[in-house]
């Protein structure tokens, strides 16, 4: 117990110095005036209309995928898509609401019944809506992406590969940089394990620090999950923020050996601390996901599963005294051992390391990536098949800097 509580104290002596490095402005710009803005519905109506950014690709697997692009105006439309690039023969559109297509600037076009194991080819339309009348809608010009391809992921296959990225922060160039560090090799997707910004200001935010950056690297072929950090609960936009993914909160899905499990772990401070002036409730959110929880880890598709692989921001231990931290063992640590949940992958403490299970604490290992600052930061490459889970590590020279494998029980 003693080499645990000088871990506890090490890492809340580390959060504290980041903080005071300049972090903590990130929560005191909830008070402080900012500039004025565009609102997303006006921002773009003496412009050109255009695709501002994508197509993105997110997705539980199960034979679907879910295509996000923004477009500068409100716009009608759909995705063109087949098995041959030559013949895109099907058409998808967003999805209605009573009765009603979507007319908006955030398209996602979710494809379903896809074939396991095929490449399919796509291409995104949004045709400009000038005018809106009662009984009477002009339309504008068509613009629309290049062809584009994704391989729909067998969930039966042997071996699942991917990568994590955590702690961002808003330095858009991380992505790119520590993606290279695996180029080449093949991936089902990649994760984003939260904070990938230090707040939400504005759409273009979203979309020059997190969304471009995917779409110029991978993202129009290779899907990304993704789940919020505690910095993206913060700031004026954090409510508009889950907007422009298909998913930013807690679910599960199986992909060959594996079961993954994602939670959203919310914010690290209390719920009445004053930067939050009385809006938020994570306490009896995160109680709400420890319910979904236990359901989950009596799932057959659970139980079932060669190995159970928990994601999710604020690690279930290791992550000092913060309330949220704190809430989170105590929540979710119990049903996590009662699972026999066999591996964990986090963030927040901006100091990689692998913790390995400790009887009557996390009877699993906990992995937590690196920080955003050069020098600090990680890639996290998993590679799973029904004998074991191998974990490795690299800091952003490439270098192997931890490693883990999980064998099956």
């Amino acid at each position: 117990m003693n080499d645990n509580l000088l871990k506890e104290s090490q890492v809340k002596e580390n959060r504290r110095n980041f903080l005071k490095g300049g972090l903590v402005l990130g929560g005191l710009a909830l008070l402080q005036p900012e500039k004025a803005i565009s609102s997303p519905k006006t921002q773009g109506i003496n412009e050109d209309f255009k695709i501002l950014t994508g197509p993105y690709l997110q997705t539980n697997f199960g034979n679907s995928i879910s295509i996000l692009w923004i477009t500068s105006k409100d716009s009608s439309s759909w995705v063109e898509y087949g098995e041959s690039a030559e013949l895109l023969d099907k058409k998808a559109y967003g999805k209605s609401g009573l009765g009603l297509k979507p007319t908006d600037r955030l398209n996602c076009v979710k494809l379903e019944h896809l074939k396991p194991g095929r490449t399919y080819y796509y291409k995104i339309l949004s045709k400009e809506i000038k005018d809106f009348q009662p009984y009477k809608l002009t339309y504008g010009e068509t613009v629309s992406s290049g062809i584009e391809s994704f391989l729909n992921t067998d969930t039966s296959k042997e071996e699942v590969s991917f990568v994590m990225l955590n702690d961002i922060h808003d330095r858009p160039k991380s992505i790119a940089h520590l993606l290279d560090l695996d180029k080449g090799n093949p991936r089902d997707f990649v994760f984003f394990n939260g904070d990938i910004f230090d707040h939400q200001t504005d759409e273009q935010q979203i979309i020059k620090n997190m969304l471009q950056p995917c779409v110029d690297y991978f993202a129009k072929k290779t899907p990304f999950l993704y789940v919020r950090g505690n910095h993206e609960t913060r700031g004026k936009f954090a409510r508009d923020f889950p907007a422009y993914f298909d998913q930013v909160g807690n679910t599960s899905f199986t992909l060959g050996p594996v079961r993954f499990v994602i939670l959203d772990t919310g914010e690290d401070k209390e719920d009445a601390h004053p930067v939050y002036a009385g809006i938020v409730d994570f306490d009896q959110y995160r109680i709400e996901q420890a319910a979904w929880l236990e359901n989950e880890i009596n799932r057959k598709e659970f139980k079932n599963a060669a190995f159970r692989v928990v994601l999710m921001h604020i690690p279930p231990r290791y992550s000092g005294d913060a309330h949220g931290a704190v809430h989170c063992t105590e929540l979710f640590e119990p049903i996590m051992n009662r699972g026999k949940v066999d591996l964990v992958l986090s963030g927040h403490t901006h100091q990689y390391k692998v913790n390995p299970p400790v009887k009557g604490l996390n009877n699993y290992p906990i992995i937590i990536g690196g920080g955003p600052k050069e020098g600090f930061r990680t890639l996290t490459k998993i590679k799973a098949n029904k004998k074991q889970i191998q974990v490795s590590m690299l800091d952003d020279s490439g270098k192997e800097v931890a490693s883990h494998v999980c064998l099956k029980k």
